[in-house]
């Protein structure tokens, strides 16, 4: 049976080295099986995946972790139940950012509680869409609030380079973790969030590994499709390849990581997500998978080893790269350009925000 890896985060709060990510449950990303979604959830569970990334943004996830919490409870008992550790976000509406309330930012907190059915949140990684507008600093305030009300276990910060995160660590605040984008094809945290978060005591739990399924068999000797996706992810990630290069170099690299998985019998996904979990500072990746049905697969991360030869023909491709550059969110910041057009920025209040405008290539 394969063991899962932990990592620990602060004394006493260990973590599952993959985390089962929670944005491909939402509903921008095609139907989804409810039921199934949350009776496979034991699965991981079982398997030894205890982490479950979520976001008070990402519409009915919370509910649906909540909903799986209480079968457990009820089904198990309370031991097994308090095994899963719930990681959410905290992400007010842009429109909102210049007069939030405090009593606002702990009525989310609140709502992610009752969503979750639980007492405390392991962690809530915080954003704030514009660090222009409004007291961030304040807002993070409450949340410490909340963690002295026994409301949170941890703070954490999500899409941040280290300019921005800064200000909250000089103003007394425990950082433990980073939630960043980070993945063969995206590595920019290399470039000076790394080193600074080792200062700091700060670990990085990485999204987007497998960029947004990208990185796997099915895309291998497939034709550039554009960017005609119904899937917000998709063309989130597509854009992503078209910084790192043309897209014949990301097929060059789909190559390297399966002729790497063929050398140790594991699939190329498992290659991309273990050159994740093998970067300095890196606790954890954050993986979408919907279904049991792709537990197996997600598994093979912990059965093999990547050595100086994998590493070398992975780098091969690597050193090619065009991009992405510049800081962690860098691109998905600017709010009029192709990538943070495609981003929703209301959907505490308004679940049915719509994008700022359509994409192109």
């Amino acid at each position: 049976m394969t063991t899962v890896e932990t990592a620990e985060l602060r004394p006493g709060y260990r973590i599952s080295r993959v985390i089962k990510g929670g944005w491909q449950l939402a509903g921008d990303h095609g139907a989804v099986d409810r039921d199934a979604a949350i009776t496979d959830m034991d699965a991981f569970l079982e398997a030894g995946i205890t982490t479950f990334d979520c976001a008070d943004i990402y519409k009915g996830v919370e509910e649906m972790i909540g909903a799986f919490i209480a079968d457990v409870r009820r089904r198990r008992g309370s031991a097994v139940a308090e095994r899963v550790q719930v990681h959410t976000k905290l992400v007010p509406d842009l429109g909102r950012l210049a007069d939030l309330r405090a009593d606002e930012v702990e009525a989310i907190v609140d709502r992610s509680l009752s969503r979750l059915g639980i007492e405390c949140l392991h962690l809530v990684q915080f954003f704030w869409w514009d660090l222009s507008v409004g007291s961030p600093i304040a807002a993070l305030e409450v949340l410490r609030r909340c963690q002295a009300k026994g409301k949170i276990a941890h703070l954490g910060i999500t899409n941040w380079d280290v300019s921005a995160i800064a200000p909250f660590v000089d103003a007394g605040n425990d950082i433990v973790s980073a939630q960043v984008q980070y993945s063969v094809l995206d590595r920019r945290p290399a470039n000076g969030l790394v080193d600074w978060a080792r200062s700091k005591d700060m670990q990085l739990l990485c999204y987007g590994t497998l960029a947004g399924g990208f990185l796997t068999e099915g895309w291998l000797g497939k034709p550039d499709p554009g960017f005609a996706f119904e899937n917000r992810s998709l063309v989130k990630y597509r854009l992503i390849i078209d910084e790192f290069g043309p897209w014949s170099l990301f097929q060059e690299l789909l190559a390297a990581l399966k002729a790497v998985g063929d050398r140790h019998g594991v699939s190329l996904s498992a290659v991309a997500t273990r050159w994740v979990l093998d970067q300095p500072q890196v606790a954890a990746a954050i993986v979408g998978a919907r279904y049991a049905r792709h537990l197996p697969k997600t598994l093979q991360v912990f059965d093999f080893a990547l050595d100086d030869h994998d590493r070398a023909r992975i780098a091969s491709v690597l050193d090619q790269a065009a991009g992405p550059g510049g800081p962690v969110y860098g691109l998905e910041s600017d709010r009029t350009g192709r990538h943070g057009r495609i981003m929703k920025y209301n959907l505490n209040a308004r679940p049915d925000d719509q994008i700022l405008g359509a994409t192109n290539g």
